[in-house]
């Protein structure tokens, strides 16, 4: 197949197919004898692989290396079972601080709806991220 050919079965564009070669996320294909890509049928499977690892959260790198694993002729189930842990333990760490950061926003505008600065405020530019708004809380 045709690099055209591959793009479009699997919705992807060629340039995306031309970097995931460049990173080594797929061989290098064969040539016709004009110079174009030649692309068996199993670069299908590969490249849906690697949208179904992206759509999971997992990194280019570790697409690769679980690619890299199979291609030593490896299962890399055990190997994609422990990336998956360690990327759903960064989401719940990255909830965490969206949490943190969500009470700090909510309590700088409560801050603010406590009315407008008065002349006795001692800001150097704005009120409602100077200070600690937990302390107005209280």
């Amino acid at each position: 197949m045709k690099i055209g050919e591959v793009a479009k079965v699997t919705d992807t564009s060629t340039k995306t197919i031309r970097f995931y070669e460049d990173a080594g996320l797929l061989p290098p294909p064969a040539r016709t004898s004009s110079g174009y890509r030649d692309y068996g049928p199993e670069i299908v499977d590969r490249l849906r692989f690697i949208r179904r690892g992206q759509a999971a959260g997992l990194s280019l790198q570790e697409v690769r290396q679980i690619l890299t694993v199979y291609d030593r002729g490896d299962t890399p189930c055990g190997h994609v079972r422990t990336v998956l842990h360690d990327r759903l333990d960064q989401v719940r760490g990255q909830l965490a601080e969206l949490v943190a950061l969500e009470g700090h926003l909510q309590a700088l505008l409560d801050r603010a709806e406590q009315g407008e600065p008065t002349p006795h405020d001692d800001s150097a530019v704005c009120w409602i991220l100077e200070g600690d708004p937990a302390a107005s809380a209280n």
